[in-house]
């Protein structure tokens, strides 16, 4: 699964990553070490003609949805069944979205069951985008609420040893066409969800701090094999 990830660049740096039209209205967007599900997240869509930036709440809500609290469960969502699930096999189609992230955390297991939580990244460390579906919800009250979900996908051969799922990490080539709404073939969208290539990645152990969302800050990403 993914279920924390850190988006420490500037909005002006995921404006121009984007490319994103300067005149358009952007949220205001901090430097985060410790994304977790439930929180409003950064996402970037494509409506039609050109790309926008905004906020979704992580964890989806079909719009047909009785209650948003499906949500907490519907963080992820696996590649290889998305058109088999009646909550995402529309959304592939029409709803996609990329979460721009600089890296993500998993727990790994070590031999006596504790766990050490790790921080994986791309080796330039650079911004990479992972493939996601959005939909909108509204409540008996009128409510509208616009959610979504991070795909997974098997572990590389660096993961494999951490986890056995991974955020499908789009190739910057594929972006385009994850985003845009009027890309016919579902079947060229489904092998855009592969596991990211492991050698173009790293990963390294930090501290149990990122196990509680309220810790928020650098601390969360220090190398503690360092200490």
């Amino acid at each position: 699964m993914c279920g924390r990830y850190t988006i420490i660049v500037s909005i002006d740096e995921l404006i121009m990553r984007y490319f994103i039209e300067e005149e358009m209205s952007v949220p205001f967007h901090r430097p985060r070490y410790n994304v977790a599900p439930g929180q409003m997240v950064m996402a970037v869509i494509n409506d039609g003609s050109r790309n926008r930036i905004g906020e979704l709440k992580w964890g989806l809500v079909p719009s047909w949805a009785k209650d948003e609290k499906i949500g907490y469960m519907m963080i992820n969502a696996r590649a290889e069944t998305l058109t088999e699930k009646p909550a995402f096999r529309k959304l592939i189609a029409r709803k996609r979205a990329i979460i721009p992230a600089d890296s993500f955390y998993e727990w790994k297991r070590a031999a006596d069951g504790s766990k050490q939580p790790m921080r994986i990244m791309l080796k330039n460390e650079t911004t990479f985008s992972m493939a996601a579906l959005y939909d909108t919800w509204q409540s008996p009250d009128g409510r509208k609420i616009s959610t979504c979900t991070i795909i997974t996908t098997s572990p590389n051969e660096l993961m494999q040893n951490i986890h056995d799922r991974m955020p499908v990490i789009l190739k910057p080539e594929d972006e385009a066409a994850w985003l845009n709404r009027n890309e016919p073939e579902i079947g060229d969208l489904l092998e855009m969800l592969k596991a990211y290539p492991a050698e173009e990645m790293k990963a390294y152990p930090v501290s149990p701090l990122v196990g509680n969302v309220k810790n928020d800050n650098e601390a969360c990403i220090a190398d503690v094999s360092l200490e």
